[in-house]
């Protein structure tokens, strides 16, 4: 879990992402059975890696913000709507079997690698919408994030880039994006978690957040997305983003797998 949290904290520097599509498979694999039963395992998994991403976003946006890469005005007009999002996407989880939650975190998945992978250059006139337009884009990210444990960089950095905004840009403002969907969704999961049955107690599990796993990844992942953010300003990201892509193509076919398993 520790080697899970150094290479998903340097992701989230270098790429903008919170690391949730890596982390949610990985912990479904590492969380042992003997701990979390089956029922819940996917359902954990995905909370205690938006718990991750609350520790890790701040080490990166900050890292990113020393740059002045962050677009604030813009954080400023997605972040309401984000919160709103966050928090709907948790408790609708908590609705949702793990065969669900498996699907949708799979057809995700798979969609941010094909946009990865492609990698189109955008239309010179396409922009970034209005302040309203903004607000509702933040509920979809917020609620698609929490669906899938993830910051949202896998949403906002292609939407961003597709709006002409500079890819530095689009990365550092994804990572202030993270901070604000990890925490509220956080707090929904561990809400709609508080009475589920068979789940450990306190100090094991605070709602669907597994304690243990959330401090063995967020601690190295926050140490090492400073580092990613650094060599994010001196690179080309792109060669690398299509390395990631065919990573998380591997990932989607894992999490069909899981959906198989959860019929």
């Amino acid at each position: 879990m520790a080697l899970l949290g150094c290479f998903t904290g340097f992701l989230a520097g270098l790429l903008g992402i919170g690391g949730g599509m890596i982390i949610t498979p990985f912990l479904i694999m590492l969380i042992p059975s003997s701990l979390i039963p089956h029922d819940h395992i996917v359902h954990v998994a995905i909370a205690t890696s938006l718990a991750t991403i609350a520790f890790t976003s701040l080490s990166s946006v900050r890292a990113h913000h020393k740059r002045g890469a962050v677009l604030w005005n813009v954080v400023a007009s997605v972040a309401p709507g984000i919160l709103i999002g966050a928090v709907l996407g948790a408790q609708i989880a908590g609705w949702l079997s793990a065969f669900c939650i498996s699907i949708v975190f799979a057809v995700f998945v798979g969609f941010s690698a094909i946009k990865m992978f492609m990698n189109k250059s955008p239309r010179p006139d396409r922009n970034l919408p209005g302040t309203i337009g903004k607000f509702f884009m933040g509920i979809a990210i917020g609620v698609l994030s929490a669906l899938v444990g993830a910051g949202g960089g896998f949403i906002s950095v292609p939407l961003m880039v597709w709006c002409n905004v500079k890819m530095q840009n689009a990365v550092a403002t994804s990572a202030a994006f993270g901070f604000p969907i990890a925490l509220f969704g956080t707090i929904g999961y561990i809400i709609s978690g508080w009475n589920v049955q068979d789940l450990p107690p306190w100090p094991i599990d605070l709602g669907y957040i597994c304690i243990p796993a959330l401090f063995a990844v967020a601690i190295p992942s926050v140490l090492l997305a400073p580092v990613g953010a650094k060599i994010a300003h001196s690179i080309d990201t792109k060669p690398l983003k299509k390395v990631f892509a065919c990573l998380l193509f591997f990932v989607c076919i894992y999490m069909l797998r899981q959906a198989y398993l959860a019929m």
